[in-house]
């Protein structure tokens, strides 16, 4: 069984009179280890198809199977555990909190699940991704990169097994996100994490193992790189 199993999922949003299909028969696999690319215009369904695989989100028709869980099935109990010790996010706008440190910020998530040992954690996390000597410095006082980098070390604070990022890079210069999603990739391929990655750049899709196209709400082409 696969880690993340995207069953023929349909969603519909109501939006005034006219309903909006904004994904259309999608299936997609994803096991551990995986460094997968859904690459796309904006509107073609990518943050959709994204929110549905971390359970923020439930697809009309079709199933999303989460670590052997079909996440439309869970009580609001389960999906807060489903998402707790399974799945990390990270964003474009980092989302860190500015009156927090480095440390702090990765460090918030553990506390909020009542982790033993959460100061420690937050700074393995930090090492691994080369940001240990910016652990007491504040966002403002960080370039973009290195609080890119922050945002990566708690979403992967929980040791979730998928990585989940809506255009990591899209705030950052092509030489600062190449090396974002360099990190991403030594992330999955070390830890056997499963990162899917949005991204409308056709040169930040080229550094994955693998492409996902999307167009108008279905997968147009899917590649393999490697």
């Amino acid at each position: 069984m696969a880690l993340l199993e995207v069953k023929n999922v349909t969603k519909v949003y109501h939006a005034g009179s006219a309903p909006v299909l904004a994904l259309r028969e999608i299936s997609l696999d994803l096991d551990s280890g995986d460094f997968v690319a859904l690459a796309g215009k904006s509107g073609c369904g990518k943050s959709t198809l994204l929110n549905l695989c971390g359970a923020m989100d439930f697809p009309t028709s079709g199933e999303v199977i989460l670590g052997g869980q079909v996440t439309s099935n869970l009580t609001d109990a389960g999906l807060t555990r489903l998402r707790r010790e399974k799945v990390g996010f990270i964003f474009q706008s980092f989302q860190l909190i500015h009156t927090l440190t480095a440390v702090e910020n990765v460090e918030l998530p553990l506390l909020l699940a009542h982790r033993s040992g959460a100061r420690a954690i937050a700074a393995e996390r930090l090492r691994r991704v080369e940001m240990k000597e910016y652990a007491h410095r504040f966002p403002h006082q960080l370039s973009g990169g290195q609080q890119q980098r922050v945002a990566i070390a708690r979403a992967l604070a929980g040791n979730p097994s998928l990585l989940l990022a809506d255009e990591p890079t899209g705030n950052l210069d092509s030489a600062t996100g190449d090396t974002v999603l360099t990190l991403l990739r030594r992330t999955a391929h070390e830890f056997g994490v499963a990162v899917l990655t949005a991204t409308h750049s056709t040169e930040s899709a080229a550094m994955f193992d693998r492409i996902v196209r999307m167009r108008d709400g279905r997968i147009a082409e899917a590649a393999v790189l490697l």
